[in-house]
C-alpha cells in the first residue's frame, strides 16, 4: 500500500507491504468493503488454530485515537458488528463443542484488565478496588498479582463477563473520538486441552495463553483538544506507546544484526511492554492491526503508525509448543520453596512458621508427587524454548524479608496451580455472587439469567435522589454517600453538578461510623457556597436525617436517603396502633332526630347527616380519629 502527502503532492508516494489490507471507512455496498467477518476469517481464526496446536499467540491492535481499534477488537453487540475477540470467543466453543474424542478434554479461564495511568485494575472482579501489583517470577515471568482468572463452560459465560468488563472500563469524550479508550485492555484466554494417552496410560496436557490486546489510540493534545486529567491521561497513554516502539524498534535491531541477549530491551520502562513482553519477544505467535484514519489531516499519524508496524513485521517470535507446563512449573516451584526453606533455616528462621504447608512438601500441594532435587546442568529449558542458567539465582544475596516475600509469592502460585476445575467454576459463581450483591447494593435489580430488571433505592447506603417539580423527572437520579468523604461540586469532585451557582467544590458530605454501628453523615458547605436544609442556608456542619431536603445552588433539590437510619429509628419509636371509632360511639356523639339530611358545622368542622332507620346521623366530618373519641 502506498500513501501520499496531501500538501506536497509531487513527493513519491511512500510504500509499504503487509500480510493483508482492508478498506472499512464505507458501506457494504462498496466492493472493496472489509466486513469484520472478514478480519476474523484472515487473523483471528490463524491465531485459534495456532491455540489448539499448543503455542500461545496474541493480538493487538495500534493506532491513533478514534481510527477505530475497539471496533476492531470488541465491535459492538449488533449481528455483523461483532470484533475479533468476541467472534474468537465463540468460534473456540464452537470447536470444543464439536469434539467427540472420549480421551480430550478442554477448559477454559479467562482475565481481563486495563492499564489505566500505568496502574493495573482488574475489571472483572467487583471487590478488586486497589490498583494490582505487577511481578516478574523467575520462572512464570511478568504477571499480574491477585487478578482474577475466572472458569467458563460457554460462549454466554464469555459474553456476559466481556459486557462486564466493557462497563467497567475507563473511557471518556475527546474533539476526535466520543467514547475515546483512556487505557489499555488486555483480555486473556486460558485454553487448556487435557488428553489421555491409552497406549502409555499417561495425561498430558497443552496449555495455550491467547492474549487480546486493545491499546489506547495515540493522540496529540492539540487534535484531542485534551485538558486536565484527559491530558495527564493521553501523557501516560502516549509515554506507553512510546516505550512500546522502543521494545519493537529493539527487538527489530536484534533481529537484523543477529545479536542475541546483548541489545538492551527496556520492557520494564512501561507497565504494558512489561506485561507483553513474552509476546513481543518470546514464546508467542503474535498478530499486530495497525488501524488508521483516511482523513487528509491525519497524515502525520497515519504515517507514524504505518513506520510503526514496519517495524513491528521485522520481529521473530521463537515459539514453541506448550506441552504439559504446569506438572513441570509444579516441580521447580517445590524446588525453589525447598531452596528458600533452607535459605530461611540457614539464617536461623523456622519455615514452619508458615500456614499451609509441611517441611516435607514444599510446596503446600498433593497433586504431584514430591520429585528429588535436580542438579543445575539438568534444569528444565525456559518458557522460549532456550536453556537458561539457573546458578545465578543461587548466586543471589537474599536478605530475610526477599526469601520469606517470594516463598510466600511461590506458595501462593502452587495454589492456584494445584486448583481443580471444580474450585475454580465454585470461584467463579462466588464471583458472580458478589458482582450481584453489589449491583443489588448500588440499585440494580437482576434476573437469574443476568438481565437488568430495574433501578431500585439502596438498602444500606446513605444515598441522595433529585426533586423535581414535574413528577416524572423526580426520583430519576441516584447518588450514592460513599464511606469517607464525597464531594459536590464542578472540577474534581464524586458528585458533578453543573449551573451558575454551583461552585468547583461546593460542598461535602463526611460518612463516619459512630461506636454504636450506626452511620453518620455530615453535610460541610464549602465557603462561598449557598446550600440549603430544609429551607434554612447552612454555613457550618450539620448531621442530616433521613428524610432531610437538601438544595445546592438555585436549581438542584435533593431527598436525602438514610435507610439504615430510618429503621432504627422505627425500632426506637414503634408507631402506636389507634382504635377506629365505633357506631355507636358516632350515635353517643350525634343523636339528632330528624330522619332528614342535615348540613351544618360541627365543633368547627362541617358534616353531612344522612337518615338512619333510628332516627340517628351518620356524620361525615373532616376530623381524625383521635379527636372523634375524645368527643
Amino acid at each position: 500500500m502506498g500513501i501520499t502527502n496531501p500538501k506536497q503532492a509531487k513527493d513519491a508516494p511512500k510504500n509499504f507491504t503487509f500480510d493483508y489490507s482492508y478498506w472499512s471507512h464505507t458501506s457494504e455496498e462498496d466492493p472493496t468493503f472489509a466486513s469484520q467477518w472478514q478480519v476474523y476469517k484472515d487473523i483471528g481464526e490463524e491465531m485459534l488454530l495456532h491455540a489448539f496446536e499448543g503455542y500461545n499467540v496474541c493480538i493487538f491492535a495500534y493506532g491513533q485515537t478514534g481510527a477505530g481499534k475497539s471496533y476492531t477488537m470488541m465491535g459492538k453487540q449488533e449481528t455483523g458488528h461483532q470484533g475479533i475477540i468476541p467472534q474468537l470467543c465463540k468460534d473456540l466453543f464452537a470447536r470444543v463443542n464439536e469434539n467427540k474424542c472420549p480421551n480430550l478434554s478442554c477448559s477454559v479461564e479467562v482475565s481481563y484488565m486495563e492499564i489505566y495511568c500505568e496502574r493495573v485494575r482488574d475489571l472483572l472482579n467487583p471487590k478488586s478496588r486497589g490498583n494490582l501489583r505487577v511481578r516478574e517470577h523467575p520462572i512464570m515471568g511478568p504477571y499480574v498479582e491477585d487478578l482474577s482468572k475466572l472458569a467458563v463452560t460457554s460462549f454466554e459465560d464469555i459474553a456476559d463477563l466481556m459486557d462486564c468488563g466493557n462497563k467497567a472500563r475507563t473511557v471518556a469524550a475527546t474533539n476526535m473520538n466520543e467514547t475515546s479508550s483512556r487505557s489499555h485492555a488486555v483480555f486473556t484466554i486460558v485454553f487448556t486441552q487435557h488428553r489421555h494417552d491409552e497406549l502409555t496410560d499417561l495425561d498430558t496436557e497443552k496449555v495455550s495463553k491467547i492474549s487480546l490486546v486493545d491499546l489506547a489510540g495515540s493522540e496529540r493534545a492539540d487534535s484531542s483538544g485534551a485538558k486536565g486529567m484527559r491530558l495527564k491521561e493521553g501523557a501516560n497513554i502516549n509515554k506507553s506507546l512510546t516505550t512500546l516502539g522502543k521494545v519493537i524498534s529493539a527487538l527489530a535491531e536484534m533481529q537484523s544484526n543477529k545479536k542475541k541477549k546483548s541489545e538492551f530491551i527496556p520492557y520494564r520502562d512501561s507497565v504494558l511492554t512489561w506485561l507483553l513482553k513474552e509476546n513481543l519477544g518470546g514464546n508467542s505467535r503474535t498478530a499486530m492491526i495497525a488501524a488508521l484514519s483516511p482523513a487528509d489531516i491525519n497524515y502525520e499519524e497515519t504515517l507514524s503508525t504505518l513506520r510503526y508496524a514496519d517495524r513491528a513485521k521485522q520481529i521473530r517470535c521463537n515459539a514453541v509448543i506448550n506441552e504439559d507446563p504446569n506438572a513441570r512449573l509444579i516441580r521447580e516451584l517445590k524446588e525453589e520453596v525447598a531452596r528458600l526453606r533452607d535459605l530461611l533455616s540457614a539464617q536461623g528462621l523456622s519455615a514452619t512458621t508458615f500456614v499451609g504447608s509441611k517441611p516435607e512438601d514444599p510446596g503446600g500441594g498433593s497433586s504431584l508427587p514430591p520429585s528429588p532435587f535436580a542438579p543445575m546442568a539438568e534444569l528444565p529449558l525456559a518458557l522460549n524454548g532456550e536453556s537458561e542458567p539457573y546458578s545465578c539465582v543461587e548466586d543471589e544475596i537474599i536478605c530475610t524479608e526477599e526469601a520469606m516475600e517470594r516463598l510466600q509469592e511461590t506458595e501462593k502460585i502452587i495454589a492456584e496451580l494445584n486448583e481443580t476445575w471444580e474450585e475454580k467454576l465454585r470461584k467463579t459463581e462466588a464471583i458472580r455472587m458478589d458482582r450481584e450483591a453489589l449491583l443489588a447494593e448500588m440499585g440494580v435489580a437482576l434476573r437469574e439469567d443476568g438481565g437488568t430488571v430495574g433501578v431500585f433505592s439502596p438498602k444500606k447506603t446513605p444515598h441522595l435522589v433529585n426533586l423535581n417539580e414535574d413528577p416524572l423527572m423526580s426520583e430519576c437520579l441516584l447518588y450514592h454517600i460513599k464511606d469517607g468523604v464525597t464531594r459536590v461540586g464542578q472540577v474534581n469532585v464524586d458528585i458533578k453538578l453543573t449551573g451558575q451557582f454551583i461552585k468547583e467544590q461546593h460542598c461535602l458530605f463526611r460518612s463516619s461510623t459512630m461506636e454504636s454501628g450506626e452511620v453518620v453523615v455530615t453535610l460541610e458547605p464549602c465557603e462561598g457556597a449557598e446550600t440549603y436544609v430544609n429551607g434554612k442556608q447552612v454555613t457550618d456542619a450539620l448531621v442530616l436525617r433521613s428524610g432531610n431536603r437538601i438544595v445546592m445552588g438555585k436549581n438542584h433539590v435533593f431527598r436525602f436517603n438514610h435507610p439504615e437510619q430510618a429503621r432504627m429509628e422505627r425500632e426506637r419509636n414503634p408507631p402506636t396502633k389507634v382504635r377506629s371509632p365505633t357506631h355507636s360511639q358516632l350515635e353517643n356523639c350525634c343523636h339528632l332526630k330528624s330522619v332528614l339530611p342535615i348540613e351544618g358545622k360541627l365543633n368547627g368542622l362541617p358534616f353531612v347527616s344522612q337518615p338512619l332507620k333510628k332516627g340517628f346521623a351518620c356524620i361525615e366530618a373532616e376530623r381524625t380519629s383521635e379527636s372523634l373519641q375524645a368527643t
